[in-house]
């Protein structure tokens, strides 16, 4: 049973805790420097994928611009190469 815990944990649970606590300790302290909570970094994360989504959808407009102004050049050109290289 405890070479099972062993393997899921990757080490045995009490040295695990300890590194838990540890990394805790000094994840926190950075918090606490740099003013971070965890609800704000959350509410950061949601700022940024409602403006990502929002932005998104802009350049999905752009990108159909860009792909019809490229298309005008690159289709002709490689139908053109197509022709020359048919007739060698």
């Amino acid at each position: 049973m405890s070479d099972g815990v062993n393997r899921f944990l990757g080490d045995s649970p009490l040295r695990v805790v300890i590194k838990l606590v540890v990394i805790s300790l000094i994840v926190g302290f950075l918090m606490k420097v740099f003013g971070w909570t965890p609800f704000g970094i959350l509410h950061t994360i949601e700022d940024f994928l409602r403006d990502l989504w929002r932005q998104g959808f802009a350049a999905l407009g752009s990108f159909g611009d860009y792909l019809l102004l490229g298309g005008a050049i690159v289709v002709p050109a490689f139908l053109i190469i197509r022709l020359l290289s048919i007739r060698r």
